[in-house]
This record gives C-alpha cells, structure tokens and sequence, in this order.
C-alpha cells in the first residue's frame, strides 16, 4: 500500500471517530471537534493538493522512470556493444602485444647480426683508411720525388736549350760552310774548266770539294815527276787557292794494287812510298810560285788501300791511279764552338 491510500484510510477513521464524539460529547466540545474538522477539511484539502502533486510528480516520475529504463537498455545495449568493442580491441591488443614482442625479438637478432657486420664493416674502413694513409704519404714522396725531377728536367731543359743555340749556331756555321764549299766548287770547276774530261774532276761531298787527277795527267808509269799538263792544272788550282785563303788543302796520292818490283828511278820501293812521293810533288808545285801558306797543305800517301774501284782489272786499276787534292774550309769558328760545348758537357 502507497502513502496515498495510507492518508485516504486515516482520513475516513478519523471522520468517523468525530461523528460518533459528536454524538456524545457536549456543545463545547462539539464547537471543538468542528474546529477540528475544519482543521481536517483544510488539512484534508491540503492533503488532496498535495496528493494531486505528488500525482503529477509521480507521473513525472514514472515518465523519468520510463526515460531511465530507456537510457538503461541503450546503456546496457552500448555497454554490450562496448563490451564486444573492447573484447575485440583486447584480441587486437593481445595480437598487437605479440606482434611486437616479434618484432623486438627479431630486432634482437637483426642487432645481433648487425654488430657483426658493423664490425666487419668498421675493420673495413680502418683497413681503408690505412690504405689511404699509406697512399698519401706515397703521393707525398712521389711529389717530393716529382719536384725534384721537375728540378733536374727544368735544368736538362735548360742545358738542351742551350745545346739546341749552339746546335742552330753550328748549323749556322755549317750552312755558311756549304755556302761556301759550293761557291769553292764552282770557283775551282771554272779555274780548270779546260782540264776536265781530261783525266781530271771536280766533285762536292761531305762539305769538301774533291779534285781528282789521273795518273796520265801528272805522272808517267812509276815516276814523281809531274808532267807539263799536270803543272798547268796544279798551277791554276794554286791561283784559286792563294786567293781563298780560308781553305786546307789535303793532297793524296792513290795507287794501284800492283807490286812494285825493286826500287823505281825516284827511289820508291813500295806503293806507299810512291803514293807518299807524289804527292809531295804536288804540294811543291802548288807552292812554287805561290803565296799560300805552307801550313795550309798536307802531303799524304794512300797506296793501294782506298780504291775507286775493286774490280781486279786494267780499268780499275787505271781508275784508282790518282791523285786527290781535296779543299777543306777552316772550321775554327766551329772548333771553337764544339770545344765550349764539351767544356760545358
């Protein structure tokens, strides 16, 4: 039973009591209970007004109470679905908790390994580096070595160039030489231009002018007697000669290979001898008459040894008969100059 009915019985009871204590009791006691019942009506209305609030309360109460079971089945709904949520994040979790410790024991291993490798990796690079200390300090050495030779090709440079100055210098020299030898050449060919095909020729070789004569046009068989068309030829060469007076004459006497047998008229006893006999008469005759310095002619014997021909027959013989004046300039510039260049060797 609810506070209302509990009222509405008490109520009815205690109306009852006063209409029986009416019945018994006295005027004034009667005027009493009527306050009282007035009391009560009032307290009565009071109580209706208050029961009529508490009704509304109560249905606001029940509609609350309607709202909080709706709010508890979508609560109890929600925790069910958050139950479910949070079971499977826990599987999730769990799974997430041994992925991980997978990994980390796997990172462990690949640590492992990987400090290993490191190892070999560091012992690597020091071994590079110590390749390349040793290269550097090699390049350093080598450029030491290079700077030094660097030096000594600069100093060879600077020798070669001044060798390669004085090598212009004598050739030079050498081309005023053959300047002048040519010019020698034509001077002699045209003093004894009536002599040649005649036993006599001019030729130029080695930077030296070569006047050969054959025996038929000094010499008779075996002697050192110069015959007349000789000593014009040689006569005419001497004019040539004192004239240029920057000219060495050499003049060699050439003879066949044939033995001499016993002592000739001019006292030759061999080749050699007669070789060295005739040109002494040739040098005496470019002298006779001349202004040419003695010192500027040399006398030399060949013999047999130095033939134009090396058949064994009368025309090579014939032709190796001979003898040579050959013109030479003076070279003192170049002695002079290929002395400095040995004194500085």
């Amino acid at each position: 039973m609810n506070n209302k009915s509990i009222r509405i019985a008490i109520f009815i009871t205690f109306c009852s009591v006063i209409v029986l204590f009416n019945a018994c009791v006295p005027a004034r006691q009667f005027e009493d209970l009527k306050k009282k019942e007035s009391s009560c009506q009032d307290e009565n209305k009071q109580l209706k007004s208050d029961n009529e609030q508490l009704g509304i309360k109560s249905t606001e109460l029940a509609s609350q109470v309607d709202e909080l079971e709706k709010n508890v089945k979508a609560l109890v709904l929600d925790t069910t679905t958050q139950g479910t949520s949070y079971r499977r994040l826990t599987s999730l979790y769990d799974e997430l908790t041994k992925s991980y410790e997978k990994l980390l024991s796997n990172n462990e291993k690949l640590l492992a390994g990987n400090t290993e490798e490191t190892k070999r990796l560091i012992a690597q690079l020091i071994q590079i580096k110590e390749d390349l200390i040793k290269k550097e300090d090699k390049i350093k050495r080598d450029s030491l070595s290079l700077a030094d030779r660097e030096l000594k090709v600069n100093e060879l440079q600077a020798g070669l160039n001044e060798k390669d100055a004085r090598v212009r210098e004598l050739q030079s020299i050498l081309n005023r030489g053959d300047s002048s030898v040519n010019a020698l050449r034509k001077v002699v060919s045209d003093a004894l231009l009536g002599f040649q095909g005649n036993g006599l020729s001019v030729n130029q070789r080695e930077g030296r002018v070569y006047v050969s004569m054959e025996e038929r046009l000094l010499f008779a068989s075996g002697s050192t007697s110069i015959e007349k068309k000789g000593e014009e030829a040689l006569r005419e060469l001497s004019k040539v000669m004192a004239k240029n007076k920057d000219i060495n004459i050499l003049v060699e006497g050439h003879t066949d290979n044939v033995p001499i047998s016993g002592t000739l008229p001019s006292g030759a006893r061999d080749n050699w001898e007669l070789s060295v006999l005739r040109a002494t008469s040739v040098v005496k005759i470019i002298l006779s008459g001349s202004e040419i310095e003695p010192s500027r002619l040399t006398a030399a014997g060949r013999g047999p040894y130095q033939p134009i021909d090396v058949s064994n027959t009368a025309d090579a013989r014939k032709k190796n008969r001979r003898t040579e004046i050959i013109l030479s300039p003076k070279l003192d510039e170049l002695m002079k100059l290929l002395d400095q260049i040995n004194q500085t060797k």
